[in-house]
């Protein structure tokens, strides 16, 4: 686990926590708004994490595979990446 792992760490482990607290909110029928606040820092934080891994991704494993002259790996690794682009797109 080459990326930042710390920080992408606390982030996975806030989200998880705000999660907890989002359940809660709804079970207890908090304000709709404050909710939704809550909901979009998760959100916030998901997303960060996820940049994360994806800068660690491109700058390691994907560089390594472009420099490689296997042109079949080269090509499954920009599938890849398109891949998780069009999944976080949706």
């Amino acid at each position: 686990m080459p990326y930042k792992k710390e920080k992408t760490l606390i982030n996975f482990k806030k989200a998880q926590s705000l999660i907890s607290k989002i359940i809660k909110m709804v079970e207890e029928e908090k304000y709709c708004i404050d909710v939704m606040q809550q909901n979009l820092a998760v959100l916030g934080l998901l997303k960060s994490a996820h940049q994360m891994i994806m800068e660690d991704h491109l700058n390691s494993c994907f560089k390594k595979a472009i420099e490689a002259k296997n042109e079949k790996r080269k090509q499954e690794m920009v599938e890849e990446i398109l891949k998780v682009i069009r999944l976080f797109n949706k």
